[in-house]
């Protein structure tokens, strides 16, 4: 039996008798990377909006380490090791690039609200901050003004503040959305590296990284999962063909 560390069974949602997430049976096998694709409009979205509780799902249940999590709010699911990477990537642009790590490590002081207090304990934070700076390729930037860096390099950033919460299920959302080819081969090489020893769950519409670094990945169509396994079976299912191209032609060009 697989090590699953987050299932859905019958997950549903409806939104005024438009089911946009249709009885979805997800399981995410523990240190996987898992990526949920599918083309515009299949519920990725909203499925990710319901696993971390932005919305209430309809009906359906979700488990998370064999617990019943369906009726948790979104903080006690961070909590809980559920990490979303916007949920806290809403980095800080007049703020460091350490400044920002250090705020994602402030949680573990227990003094994420004490802001009263001198800058000078979180002080001791900077030896961890500097090390997921040095995980994420960022410590020549640990000085720099977080505004000033270039696009790819704020979503390391943000991948960096998200691994600062400790993460035992990271969540990433369109990591490499708007970005040029060099940006998303460096945030796809990062993905993979900070993937050794945890469980990533992704939405990505680039079939170039899906292929290249998933383990497993989830079709959804309508809200429903149209097909799962490996890139090698999904992309030869004619079914996902269909979804994605209209036509038996090749997903590679489904970007």
């Amino acid at each position: 039996m697989a090590d699953v560390i987050l299932e859905t069974k019958q997950l549903t949602r409806e939104f005024k008798g438009f089911i946009a997430v249709d009885n979805v049976n997800l399981q995410v096998q523990r240190g996987h990377i898992h990526a949920l694709i599918g083309p515009n409009g299949a519920g990725k979205t909203t499925c990710f909006n319901l696993l971390t509780k932005f919305i209430e799902p309809s009906s359906g249940q979700i488990l998370f380490n064999s617990q019943d999590i369906t009726a948790a709010k979104p903080a006690q699911i961070a909590r809980m090791g559920i990490i979303r990477s916007f949920q806290i990537s809403a980095v800080f642009p007049h703020l460091s690039v350490l400044e920002n790590v250090r705020i994602g490590l402030q949680r573990q002081l227990g003094t994420a609200f004490h802001f009263w207090k001198s800058e000078k304990s979180l002080d001791q934070l900077n030896a961890r901050a500097m090390a997921l700076l040095e995980e994420v390729d960022l410590s020549a930037f640990a000085d720099s003004i977080t505004v000033d860096l270039p696009y790819g390099r704020k979503r390391a950033l943000e991948i960096a503040t998200t691994l600062a919460m400790e993460p035992e299920l990271m969540l990433l959302d369109e990591p490499t959305q708007g970005m040029g080819h060099e940006d998303v081969q460096r945030v796809t090489d990062l993905i993979k590296k900070v993937a050794k020893g945890r469980t990533i769950l992704m939405v990505e519409h680039n079939m170039g990284v899906v292929s290249g670094i998933c383990d497993r990945i989830s079709v959804l169509q309508r809200g429903a999962i149209l097909a799962e396994g490996d890139y090698k079976t999904v992309s030869q299912n004619p079914q996902v063909l269909e979804a994605y191209m209209g036509s038996s032609a090749s997903l590679e060009g489904a970007h």
